[in-house]
C-alpha cells in the first residue's frame, strides 16, 4: 500500500470551520491521506465552538488576533506563521477554503514552496474588488494558483473557466456548508440539548414570525449599518413580528445595533449563536435577513428564504434559482421586501419552495475522492 499522502487544512473562522469539518472527517476516516489541521485563530471563541462540536482537534493554533489588528498586519502574521507550520510539517498538498485573509495567506505560503494549493469554495465572484471586501481579492488570488478548484456550482466553475483557468483543475462539488447542516440537524436530532438555548426566546415569542438576522460586512459599517438598524426597528413595530439578532462582536456592529434596537420589545439581541443554536435559529425562523454569504446557502436547504442586505453577491445561483434577494442596505427597500414575504404567500412560497443550488450533502465524499484520484505531488 502506498504511503498515505499528508494533507494540511487551513483555516481560521467560524464559517471555514463550519464548512471544512465534514472534509477533515472524511480525510480522516480514509487512510490514503494523513489528516493535519492548522487553525489560525481569526475568529477565536467562535471557532473554538466549532471545533468542540465538530470533534475537532486542531494539530496547530496560531492565535493570531490582536485587538485592532489591521489588515496587513494581521496578513504579515498569517504569513509568517502559516509558513512555519508548512515547513514543519511538510505537507503533500494545502487545503484552503473561501475567502479570508487566512485562507490567502495559508494559500500564498504553501506556493512560496511549491506546495500545491487546494480551494474549497472556488469560483466565488461578485465582480467588484472592494464588494465584498477584502473577500473578492483573497478569493481571486488564491483561484490564480491553485491547483485544484472545488466549485460548489457550474456558475462558480463557469466564473473559472472565464478567467483562462486550466478546465482540468476544475470541478463541480456542490458545498460542504449543505455537509455541515445534514450533520449538525441529524445531530440536534439526536441530542435536542445541543440547541435548547432559545427555548426562551421560542416561548418568549410563540404566535409570532421570527426573523432570523445577522450583520458584520465590513463594507456595511456605518451608514450601511444604520440603514439595517432602522429597517429592523421598524419590522419590529409590528405585532406579528419578532426579530432575533445574534450581534457580531465587532464593535462597528455592535456600537449601532445597541444603540438603536436594544430594549426594544420584539427585538431580541443576543450574543453570537454556536453552531447548533444557529441551525436551529434558521430552522425557527420564518425568513433570513443577512449580509452573510454561508446563510445565503444554508436557509435555503430548510426551505427558508434569504433577503441579504448587500448591493452585490458572489452566490448569485441563489438570486437565479429564486432562494435569495438583494435587497441592499436602504431602510425601505429592507422593510417593501420584507412585507411582500410577510404579507404576501405566493411570493413567500416561491422562494421557500425554491431548488436549493448549493449542493446535497455528500460534497465532502466529492472532495476526498478527487484528492485520492488526482494525485498532487508536493
Amino acid at each position: 500500500m502506498s504511503t498515505p499522502r499528508t494533507i494540511l487544512t487551513v483555516f481560521g473562522t467560524r464559517p471555514e470551520a463550519i464548512k471544512l469539518f465534514p472534509l477533515i472527517h472524511a480525510l480522516e476516516d480514509d487512510p490514503r491521506f494523513r489528516s493535519r489541521t492548522c487553525v489560525s485563530g481569526q475568529h477565536r471563541g467562535m471557532l473554538d465552538q466549532v471545533l468542540e462540536i465538530a470533534g475537532v482537534v486542531p494539530h496547530h493554533d496560531l492565535d493570531v488576533m490582536q485587538p485592532d489588528q489591521t489588515l496587513d498586519a494581521l496578513t504579515a502574521r498569517l504569513l509568517t506563521g502559516l509558513g512555519a507550520v508548512m515547513d514543519l510539517e511538510k505537507p503533500d498538498v494545502v487545503v484552503v477554503q473561501g475567502d479570508t485573509a487566512t485562507a490567502m495567506c495559508g494559500a500564498l505560503a504553501a506556493y512560496y514552496r511549491k506546495i500545491p494549493v487546494v480551494h474549497v469554495e472556488a469560483g466565488l465572484r461578485s465582480g467588484n474588488i472592494h464588494h465584498p471586501w477584502p473577500e473578492e481579492v483573497n478569493r481571486k488570488v488564491i483561484g490564480s494558483f491553485a491547483a485544484l478548484h472545488f466549485a460548489p456550482t457550474e456558475t462558480a466553475a463557469e466564473a473559472l473557466r472565464r478567467e483562462n483557468i486550466d478546465p482540468a483543475t476544475i470541478h463541480v462539488t456542490g458545498n460542504t456548508v449543505i455537509d455541515a447542516l445534514h450533520w449538525i440537524t441529524a445531530r440536534i436530532a439526536q441530542e435536542p440539548s445541543l440547541a435548547q438555548g432559545l427555548a426562551g426566546l421560542e416561548q418568549r415569542f410563540a404566535g409570532k414570525r421570527i426573523i432570523g438576522m445577522t450583520s458584520h460586512r465590513r463594507e456595511n459599517f456605518g451608514e450601511g449599518m444604520r440603514g439595517i438598524a432602522d429597517a429592523v426597528k421598524r419590522l419590529a413595530a409590528r405585532p406579528d413580528v419578532a426579530v432575533i439578532f445574534p450581534v457580531h462582536l465587532n464593535p462597528n456592529v455592535r456600537a449601532v445595533m445597541n444603540a438603536e434596537l436594544a430594549g426594544l420589545d420584539n427585538v431580541a439581541l443576543i450574543e453570537p449563536l454556536d453552531y447548533p443554536h444557529f441551525a436551529r435559529l434558521i430552522a425557527i425562523s420564518t425568513l433570513m435577513l443577512t449580509d452573510s454569504g454561508g446563510v445565503q446557502e444554508e436557509a435555503p436547504a430548510l426551505g427558508k428564504p434569504v433577503l441579504v442586505m448587500r448591493e452585490t453577491t458572489e452566490r448569485p445561483e441563489g438570486v437565479a434559482a429564486g432562494t435569495a434577494r438583494l435587497v441592499g442596505t436602504d431602510a425601505d427597500r429592507i422593510v417593501a421586501e420584507t412585507t411582500r414575504l410577510l404579507d404576501d404567500t405566493d411570493a413567500y412560497e416561491a422562494m421557500a419552495r425554491a431548488h436549493n443550488p448549493f449542493g446535497d450533502g455528500k460534497s465532502s465524499q466529492r472532495i476526498a475522492e478527487l484528492l485520492a484520484d488526482r494525485g498532487l505531488a508536493g
